[in-house]
C-alpha cells in the first residue's frame, strides 16, 4: 500500500473538470494561446535556418545533380515557406480543438487498423518508408527526453478535459502529434526525398529539440490555476510492466522497451515489412501448403545458421565456385534448389526428416531465393557479373536470418554491398576491364563472403568500404581519362566549328566571282587557315578576326579588271596593306620565309599584268603558275555539314519517343550497345558536346567508346542497339519485382 502523504501519479477523477465549463474553456484558450506563439517562433526559427543549411549543402554537393537537388529545394522552400508554416500550425491549432470536444487524434503510427496486405513499404514506396522512419526516430526521442515534463502535461490536460485518458500519442502538442502535423504541411513542398530528410533534422534540431519551455510553461499555467498544483513530474510505468533498465532484453518487446532507442525502431520497420510480405506470401501459398503438419519440433534459428554454414562451406570450397566457366543455368539450378538442399542439410543434422520452417523464416527463405532470381534475370547486369553475384546467396540468406532489417533499410551494410558490387557490376565489360582489375574485386569480395562469413554481420561493412575504397581510386582514375577525352573532343570541334566558319566567310565573299587561280587559291588554303587560328586564338568578336574578314574582301577586290586610271589608282592603293596583311598572317601560321617570298613574288608578277606594266621580257601568265608546295598542302574548307540528320536517318529514328529518350539522358547514365555480330559493350555519357550536340561514351576506365549525335541515339533506341540501363539500386529493383510478382493473379 502506498504511502497516503505522498502525492499519487496516477489521475484523481474526482479532480475531473467539466470540459464544458468556462473555466475549462479559458484554460484551454490559454494552452492554444502559449502553443501557437511558442511554436510560431521555433517554426520561422528552422525555417531560417533551412534556407541557409541546404544552400551550404548545396555549395559543398560532390556532384551537379545533388548542388542541383539542394539549390531547387531552397527555392521551393522559400516559395511556399508561408502555406507550410500555415498548414503546420492550423493542423494543430486542429488537434487542439479535436481534442477539446473529446474528439482525439489516432496515433498515426497505429498500423493495426490497416489491412496488412495493403501496406506500402520500400518495396512500393521507399521514400513514404524513408520518411516515416525518420519521424518515428525523432518522435521516439524526444518523448523519451521529455518524459517527466510530457508526462504532467497529459495528466494536467486529462484533468481538465474531463479525465479523457491522455497520452504522450494522443496529446495535441506532444511530439508525435507535432510531427505529424508537420509532414502534413510538407505535402506542400515538391522536393527529392533527400531534401525532406535534412528538413525532418531541422525540425528535430529547431523545434522539437526547443519544445522543452513549451512544456514548461503549459504545465505552469494550469499548476497555477489550480490544475494538479503538487503533481510531481515523475515517470508513469505506463510504458512497461518489466523492471527498469537500461535498454531492451530479448524477453522484453521491442515497442515497450522505455529505453531502447532507434535499434528498436529499425526492428519495428522490420517486423512491420515482415508481417506485410508474410500477408502476399501465405496468400500466395494458400491454405493447404499453410496449414501442413510438421515432421517434428521447427528448426530454430541456430539449426538454420548451423545448416547453411555447411552448406557454404561445400560451395567455397568448390574448385571455381565463382568462375566465369559456371554456366547461367547451373547457377540458376543451385538458386532454386536451396531450398530443399537446406531441409535435407537440416534432416541430416537432426537424424529425421524435415519438411518445415517457421512460416516467418519459409518468408526469409523465400524472398532471398527471389532476390536471386532476379539478380540472374537482371538485364542490368552482365551475364558473368550475374554468375559471381548469385554465389551470394546463401551468406545473403544467413544475414537475412540473422537480421531481417536487411530488407526494409537502405542502410543496412549487407544491402549496401549487394548494391555497391551491381552498381559497379553494371558498367563492366571484357573491353573496359582488360586487366581484369574490377572482375577480380568482386570475384575477391564474394570469395571471402563464402570463406568467412559465419555470423558476424559486420564483415559487410568492412568488404563494403574496401569495395569503396577500390571504387574511389578506380573512379578518379577514370574522371582524369574521361577529362582528357573531352578536352580532346571539344578541341576537335572547335576546330570543325572554326574551319565551317571560316569556309562559310570565303565563300559568301568571293560569291559569283570568277577569280584567277592564285587570289582563289590564297584564300581558299593559306588565308583559310589564318581565319581559323584567329578564330580559335581571339574569337569573333576580336579586332583581329574582323580585320582577317577586310583582307578577304580587298583581296577579292584586287582581281577585279582595271580599265582606267581611277581603277588603277585603286589597286595601286590596295596593294601595300595586301602585303602587309598576307605578310603577317602567313607568319602567325607558320610558313617558311622562302614560301612567302615566293608567293609574293607571284603576286607581284599577277599585279604588274593588271596595271599594264608586264616587263618587255615575256613572264608567264600568273594563272599557270604553280603555288608553293607548303600552300598547296593546306587543305580546302570544307563546306558545312547540316546539322540536322533527318536526310541520312530513316524515319523511325524520328518517332518522337525515341528522341524524346535521347534528349532526356542525363551524364553520368549507363547505356548498352549492340553491334551488327551481337556483341554488346557498356558505356557511360560522359559529356554532351555544347557546340554540335554529340554524345561522348566512355567505358569504365574513362576511355572513348563512342559518340552519337542525337539522331543516331534516336535510331539506335528505335532498332533496339542502344538501351539505358536502370540506375535504381538493385535491393530496390528487385523488391519491387518481387512484390508485383507476389501480388500478381496465380
Amino acid at each position: 500500500m502506498s504511502n497516503a502523504s505522498e502525492p499519487s501519479n496516477v489521475i484523481d477523477l474526482s479532480q475531473r473538470l467539466d470540459p464544458r465549463s468556462d473555466r475549462v474553456g479559458a484554460l484551454l484558450v490559454s494552452v492554444r494561446g502559449l502553443a501557437t506563439k511558442r511554436l510560431h517562433a521555433l517554426a520561422s526559427n528552422m525555417f531560417e535556418n533551412i534556407d541557409d543549411a541546404l544552400f551550404d549543402l548545396a555549395e559543398k554537393a560532390e556532384n551537379n545533380a545533388a548542388q542541383t537537388q539542394f539549390f531547387d529545394g531552397m527555392r521551393e522552400v522559400r516559395k511556399k515557406r508561408a502555406i507550410v508554416e500555415r498548414t503546420f500550425l492550423g493542423q494543430v491549432a486542429r488537434d487542439l480543438a479535436d481534442f477539446a470536444s473529446g474528439r482525439a487524434r489516432a496515433p498515426e503510427s497505429d498500423t493495426n487498423a490497416r489491412p496488412l496486405a495493403n501496406i506500402e513499404l520500400s518495396l512500393v514506396g521507399e521514400n513514404e518508408l524513408e520518411e516515416s522512419l525518420a519521424i518515428t526516430g525523432m518522435v521516439s526521442k524526444n518523448e523519451q527526453r521529455l518524459a517527466r515534463a510530457l508526462f504532467a502535461v497529459n495528466q494536467r490536460l486529462s484533468v481538465i478535459c474531463g479525465g479523457t485518458r491522455m497520452d504522450d500519442a494522443s496529446n495535441p502538442v506532444g511530439p508525435s502529434s507535432l510531427a505529424a502535423a508537420f509532414r502534413q504541411a510538407m505535402r506542400e513542398l515538391l522536393v527529392e526525398v533527400k531534401v525532406k530528410l535534412i528538413i525532418y533534422k531541422l525540425f528535430d534540431r529547431y523545434v522539437l529539440a526547443a519544445i522543452d519551455d513549451l512544456y514548461d510553461d503549459i504545465n505552469n499555467e494550469l499548476a497555477t490555476a489550480g490544475v494538479l498544483p503538487q503533481l510531481r513530474h515523475e515517470i508513469s510505468t505506463r510504458h512497461s510492466d518489466a523492471p527498469a533498465s537500461t535498454g531492451a532484453t530479448s524477453e522484453t518487446p521491442a515497442a515497450t522497451a522505455p529505453a531502447a532507442g532507434m535499434s528498436n525502431l529499425t526492428d519495428a520497420a522490420a517486423s512491420e515489412f515482415m508481417q506485410s510480405l508474410h500477408a502476399l506470401f501465405s496468400a500466395r501459398r494458400g491454405p493447404d501448403m499453410a496449414t501442413g503438419v510438421a515432421a517434428g519440433p521447427l528448426p530454430s534459428a541456430t539449426e538454420l545458421l548451423g545448416a547453411l554454414t555447411l552448406l557454404q562451406s561445400q560451395i567455397s570450397h568448390l574448385p571455381n565456385a565463382a568462375s566465369p566457366l559456371a554456366t547461367q543455368a547451373d547457377v540458376s539450378r543451385d538458386v532454386a534448389q536451396l531450398k530443399a538442399q537446406l531441409l535435407t542439410q537440416i534432416g541430416q543434422l537432426r537424424g529425421q526428416q524435415t519438411t518445415h520452417v517457421s512460416s516467418m523464416d519459409e518468408d526469409t527463405i523465400d524472398l532471398v531465393g527471389m532476390l536471386f532470381e532476379f539478380i540472374l534475370e537482371d538485364h542490368n547486369l552482365p551475364a558473368e557479373m550475374q554468375v559471381l553475384l548469385a554465389r551470394l546467396q546463401i551468406p545473403y540468406l544467413k544475414a537475412g536470418l540473422i537480421d531481417r532489417r536487411m530488407f526494409a533499410h537502405k542502410t543496412h551494410p549487407a544491402r549496401q554491398l549487394l548494391d555497391a558490387l551491381a552498381d559497379a557490376a553494371k558498367g563492366w565489360s571484357v573491353e573496359g576491364d582488360r586487366d581484369g582489375r574490377l572482375y577480380d574485386k568482386v570475384k575477391s569480395i564474394v570469395e571471402r563472403l563464402l570463406h568467412d562469413f559465419d555470423d558476424d554481420v559486420a564483415i559487410f561493412q568492412r568488404l563494403a568500404a574496401e569495395l569503396q575504397e577500390f571504387l574511389d581510386i578506380s573512379r578518379k582514375r577514370a574522371e582524369l581519362a574521361e577529362q582528357r577525352v573531352a578536352e580532346s573532343t571539344r578541341g576537335r570541334e572547335k576546330l570543325e566549328q572554326a574551319r565551317r566558319r571560316a569556309a562559310q566567310e570565303i565563300v559568301g565573299r568571293i560569291g559569283g566571282e570568277s577569280l584567277p587561280p592564285i587570289i582563289y587559291g590564297v584564300l581558299t588554303r593559306a588565308w583559310a587557315n589564318y581565319v581559323v587560328l584567329t578564330l580559335l586564338r581571339q574569337g569573333e568578336d576580336s579586332q583581329e578576326f574582323h580585320e582577317s574578314l577586310r583582307f578577304i574582301d580587298e583581296f577579292v577586290t584586287s582581281a577585279q579588271p582595271t580599265h582606267d586610271t581611277d581603277s588603277r589608282r585603286r589597286l595601286r592603293s590596295l596593294l601595300p596593306g595586301i602585303e602587309r596583311s598576307l605578310r603577317r598572317g602567313l607568319a602567325s601560321v607558320a610558313f617558311q620565309e622562302a614560301d612567302t617570298e615566293q608567293l609574293l613574288a607571284q603576286l607581284h608578277t599577277y599585279y604588274r599584268q593588271q596595271l599594264g606594266e608586264a616587263s618587255a621580257i615575256a613572264e608567264p601568265p600568273v594563272s599557270e603558275m604553280p603555288l608553293p608546295q607548303a600552300i598547296q598542302a593546306i587543305e580546302e574548307p570544307v563546306p558545312p555539314e547540316p546539322d540536322d540528320e533527318s536526310e541520312t536517318l530513316s524515319d523511325d529514328a524520328f518517332d518522337e519517343r525515341y528522341l524524346s529518350q535521347a534528349r532526356e539522358l542525363k551524364v553520368g547514365q549507363w547505356l548498352e550497345f549492340v553491334a551488327e555480330d551481337g556483341t554488346s559493350d557498356r558505356a557511360k555519357l560522359s559529356w554532351i558536346s555544347p557546340i554540335s550536340g554529340r554524345y561522348l561514351f566512355v567505358n569504365r576506365r574513362g576511355l572513348k567508346v563512342a559518340d552519337h549525335s542525337l539522331g543516331a541515339l534516336a535510331q539506335a533506341f528505335a532498332n533496339e542497339t542502344a538501351r539505358v540501363l536502370d540506375s535504381t539500386l538493385l535491393f530496390d529493383r528487385a523488391l519491387d519485382s518481387i512484390v508485383e510478382k507476389l501480388r500478381a493473379p496465380q
